[in-house]
C-alpha cells in the first residue's frame, strides 16, 4: 500500500494542469442532450423500477402489423438530466419518434467469463464483473483494447460460444432467464452489407427474413428502422456503390447494420463498438442517433474503445474495464469523481476518456520505456511516468471500498428481488418465406453486380470464341475425329477452370450467410435454396450462348436434339463446377486460399479426365482409381463425343466403313451403349447433389465454427 501510495502522489503532483475534485466534476467541459431550461442531476440509487408501472399498453393498429406501445417511465428518476453548462448539439432531424418501446432491465452479477486453453479453462478474460442497466438508458463498456469488453458484452447476451465458459448470473427483468428471438438485437463489430442494394430495400429484405405475417406488412417496420437511425436521406442510395456509383460513408454503413436489428423492435439492444472506425463527426451523430433510440425506451449497452469529450456527456452509465477487471461501475460524472477520489483527477482541457484509458493501458508502459529519455517540449514526459500497474490496483481498490459500489449492490438487489414481465419471442418467418425471398434477392443482386455473372458470361464468350475459331474448318472426315475430342475437352476444361473468376462474389454470399445467420436470419438449408435456386437462370444463360456459339463454329452434327443434349450436358457441367466452388470457399472462406485450391483441384481432373492418357491406360492405384471418377470432366467430355459420334459411320476407303464408336475407341474411352449418354448426365447430376449436401454440412457446422472461432481469438487476445 505505501508503493501504490508513493506512486499516486507522483502522478498526482505530476499533473499541474489537474483541477481538484470539487471544481472538476461538474465540468464544463461536457454537453449533454437536455431539455432547454432543465438541469441535469445524477440518478438516484435510492429509485427502483416498480414493474407494475412498466406493463406496455399494447395496440396493433387496423390495417397492418405496426404496435404502439406506450410505456410509463421506468422511474421518476429516469426522466431526470444531469447538470451541465453548455447547450445540448442539435437533434437529427425526424428526431421526434412518436413510437415507444418497452424496455427491459439486464443485471449482471459476479460475471466471469474463461476461454478453453489446451488442456483446462485457463484464460480468464472477465473476472467477477457486476451492474446493470436500465431501459431508456445507455449503458457503455469502456476500456483499452484487449480489455474483454466484447467478451462481456456477449456473456451477458449469451452469445458465446460453447469453448467459453460463463460463471455469475444475468436476470432480464429480474428473472434468470435467456434472451429469446426477437427480444433482442446484437450488432457485430464488422457486419457485413450487401453492397448492390439500397438502404431500404436491405432492410425489407431483413424484415421479411426476420418476422412472421405478410410481405405487405413489413414497410412500416422498416420505415421505422430508417427514421430511428435517422437515415432518411440515404434511403433510396446503394450502401456499397456499384458500377460507377458511390456508395454510403462508414457512419451511414454503420447505422444501417444497426437498423438491420431494429426491424425486429427489440427491447434490449447490444452493440459493439458502434463508433468502430468512425470519424469524430459521424462518431458524435451515431451516438446522438444511439441517445434518441434510447429515448424511445429501448435499453441500450454497447462497447467502446474510445471517445470524445461530447460523445462522453452522452453516456448514463459506464463500466470501465481492464484485463477483464471491473475498475468502475456507475454514472458517468461519478466515474470523474472516482478518479478524483483515487488520486487521478482528470486534466481541465482532457477527454475523460482519453485520461480513463492513459490510466489503465497498460500498453502506455512500453512507450514510457521507449521514451523515458526523450523530452518532450515542456521538458519530460512527467504526465506519464506512472507505472500502469499500480494505477489499475489503485483504482479497483478504491472502487471496492466506495460508496458507488455499495449503491451498485443495492440497485442490483431492488432490480433482482421481484420478477417483472418476461420477454417473449415473436416468432420467425417460415422456411418456405426464407428460401423466397433469398432467391429475389439473389437475383437482384446477381443481375446488378456485373463481376457476378455478367463478367462470367463475357469471358466465357470470349473464350468459346477463340475456342471455336481456332478449331474451325475440321470437317466431317475420320482425320477430324481426333482433333474434336481435343476441342471439347479444351472447351469443357477451360470453361470450368474459368468460373474461378466467380470465387470472389461466392465468398461474400457465404460473409453474408454467416454474418445473418449468426442473429438468426437466414440457416444453412435456406441459403443453400436460395443460392441454388437464383443461379439457375444465370447459369443456363451462359452455357446455352456459349453451347450456341461453340457447336457451330466447330460444326458439330445437325440436330435440334443434339443441340438440347449438349446445351443440358453443358448446363450440369458448370452446375456441379458451382458446387465445387461454393464448397471451397464454404472451407477456406478466404480468397487466396480457395482460388489456388481451385486451380489445383482443375488441373487434377484434367490430367485425370482421360484425354491426355485413355482412361483405361491411366495408372490405376491413384489416377484412374479414383481421380478419373471424381472428375466431372470424364463424364462431361464422354457424354458430349457420345452425342456426336454415336450412330455414325466413316468410311475408310471405298468398300468398308467403321462405327463412330470404333473410330473413336483410340483417342477417347466411350460406351457403345446408346443410353450411356443420359447415364453420363444423370452423374453429373447425382454429383451436383452431392457437392451441395457437401455445402449444407460445411455451412452448418465449419461456417459457424469458423466465425465463433474468430470471436474466440479476439477475446483470447485480451489474455495476451
Amino acid at each position: 500500500m505505501e508503493e501504490i501510495q508513493s506512486q499516486s502522489d507522483n502522478y498526482r503532483s505530476s499533473s499541474s494542469s489537474a483541477s481538484s475534485p470539487a471544481s472538476r466534476v461538474p465540468s464544463s467541459n461536457f454537453f449533454y442532450l437536455r431539455k432547454p431550461g432543465s438541469l441535469r442531476q445524477p440518478i438516484s440509487f435510492e429509485d427502483s423500477p416498480e414493474w407494475e408501472d412498466t406493463d406496455a399498453d399494447v395496440r396493433v393498429e387496423e390495417g397492418g402489423d405496426s404496435i404502439n406501445a406506450a410505456t410509463t417511465p421506468v422511474s421518476p428518476s429516469l426522466s431526470k438530466l444531469n447538470s451541465g453548462s453548455l447547450p445540448s448539439p442539435p437533434m437529427p432531424e425526424a428526431a421526434a419518434v412518436t413510437r415507444k418501446t418497452a424496455g427491459a432491465s439486464v443485471v449482471w452479477k459476479d460475471l466471469a467469463v474463461t476461454i478453453k486453453g489446451k488442456r483446462k479453462y485457463s484464460d480468464k478474460v472477465v473476472k467477477s464483473s457486476n451492474g446493470y442497466a436500465l431501459p431508456g438508458t445507455m449503458t457503455v463498456i469502456m476500456g483499452p483494447a484487449k480489455s474483454g469488453k466484447s467478451t462481456l458484452l456477449r456473456a451477458i447476451a449469451g452469445r458465446l460460444h460453447p469453448s467459453a465458459k460463463m460463471y455469475g448470473e444475468v436476470f432480464i427483468n429480474g428473472a434468470k432467464t435467456r434472451l429469446l428471438y426477437g427480444s433482442y438485437g446484437f450488432v457485430d463489430r464488422e457486419t457485413t452489407l450487401i453492397c448492390s442494394l439500397t438502404v431500404r430495400e436491405y432492410l425489407y429484405y431483413s424484415a421479411l427474413l426476420q418476422l412472421p405475417g405478410f410481405f405487405c406488412q413489413k414497410k412500416s417496420v422498416v420505415e421505422e428502422a430508417i427514421q430511428a437511425m435517422s437515415l432518411g436521406d440515404y434511403a433510396n442510395k446503394l450502401i456499397g456503390g456499384h458500377c460507377y456509383m458511390k456508395g454510403l460513408a462508414r457512419g451511414e454503413r454503420r447505422r444501417v447494420s444497426i437498423a438491420r436489428e431494429l426491424v425486429m423492435r427489440p427491447r434490449i439492444l447490444f452493440i459493439d463498438e458502434p463508433l468502430y472506425h468512425l470519424d469524430s463527426v459521424s462518431a458524435l451523430l451515431m451516438m446522438v442517433t444511439l441517445k434518441k433510440l434510447a429515448s424511445t425506451g429501448c435499453t441500450l449497452i454497447f462497447t467502446i474503445y474510445q471517445s470524445s469529450t461530447e460523445v462522453f456527456g452522452l453516456f448514463d452509465r459506464i463500466c470501465l474495464l481492464s484485463n477483464g477487471n471491473t475498475l468502475f461501475f456507475g454514472e458517468t460524472l461519478a466515474c470523474l469523481q472516482h478518479f478524483s477520489n483515487a488520486g487521478f483527477p482528470c486534466p481541465i482541457m482532457q477527454s475523460p476518456s482519453d485520461h480513463f484509458l492513459r490510466a489503465i493501458n497498460t500498453d502506455f508502459d512500453r512507450i514510457i520505456a521507449m521514451c523515458k529519455n526523450w523530452q518532450d517540449d515542456n521538458g519530460d514526459f512527467s504526465s506519464v511516468n506512472m507505472d500502469t500497474a499500480v494505477a489499475i490496483r489503485t483504482l479497483e481498490a478504491t472502487y471496492k471500498s466506495s460508496a458507488d459500489a455499495a449503491a451498485v449492490e443495492t440497485m442490483m438487489l431492488r432490480l433482482t428481488e421481484k420478477e417483472g414481465p418476461l420477454l417473449k419471442s415473436k416468432g420467425k418467418a417460415s422456411n418456405a418465406t426464407r428460401i423466397a425471398v433469398l432467391t429475389w434477392r439473389s437475383l437482384l443482386i446477381m443481375s446488378r453486380e456485373w463481376k457476378y455473372y455478367w463478367l462470367r458470361l463475357i469471358l466465357y464468350m470470349i473464350l468459346t470464341l477463340c475456342i471455336g475459331t481456332v478449331f474451325s474448318g475440321l470437317g466431317h472426315s475420320l482425320s477430324s475425329v481426333v482433333k474434336r475430342v481435343a476441342a471439347i475437352f479444351v472447351f469443357v476444361s477451360f470453361t470450368s477452370l474459368l468460373s474461378i473468376a466467380g470465387v470472389p462474389a461466392l465468398l461474400k454470399e457465404v460473409k453474408i450467410y454467416a454474418s445473418e445467420e449468426s442473429n438468426q436470419h437466414s440457416g444453412a438449408l435456406v441459403f443453400l435454396f436460395g443460392q441454388l435456386l437464383s443461379s439457375i437462370p444465370f447459369l443456363f444463360l451462359i452455357s446455352i450462348s456459349s453451347s450456341l456459339v461453340f457447336y457451330f463454329l466447330i460444326g458439330l452434327r445437325d440436330g435440334f436434339s443434339l443441340l438440347m443434349y449438349f446445351v443440358l450436358n453443358f448446363f450440369m457441367c458448370l452446375f456441379v463446377n458451382e458446387g465445387l466452388l461454393l464448397a471451397v470457399t464454404s472451407l477456406w472462406q478466404n480468397i487466396f486460399w480457395s482460388i489456388l485450391t481451385l486451380v489445383t483441384i482443375h488441373v487434377v481432373m484434367m490430367l485425370s479426365a482421360g484425354y491426355l492418357r485413355i482412361r483405361n491406360e491411366l495408372p490405376r492405384p491413384m489416377w484412374k482409381y479414383p481421380l478419373s471418377y471424381i472428375a466431372f470432366h470424364t463424364y462431361s467430355i464422354q457424354g458430349l463425343l457420345e452425342n456426336e459420334y454415336l450412330g455414325t459411320n466413316f468410311a475408310v476407303g471405298q468398300v468398308r466403313t467403321i462405327s463412330g464408336f470404333q473410330a473413336l475407341h483410340s483417342a477417347y474411352d466411350i460406351s457403345q451403349s446408346s443410353n450411356s449418354k443420359w447415364e453420363n448426365l444423370l452423374v453429373l447430376f447425382l454429383m451436383a447433389i452431392g457437392y451441395r449436401i457437401l455445402v449444407f454440412v460445411l455451412l452448418h457446422f465449419h461456417v459457424r465454427k469458423n466465425v465463433s472461432l474468430h470471436r474466440i481469438w479476439q477475446c483470447r487476445k485480451s489474455t495476451t
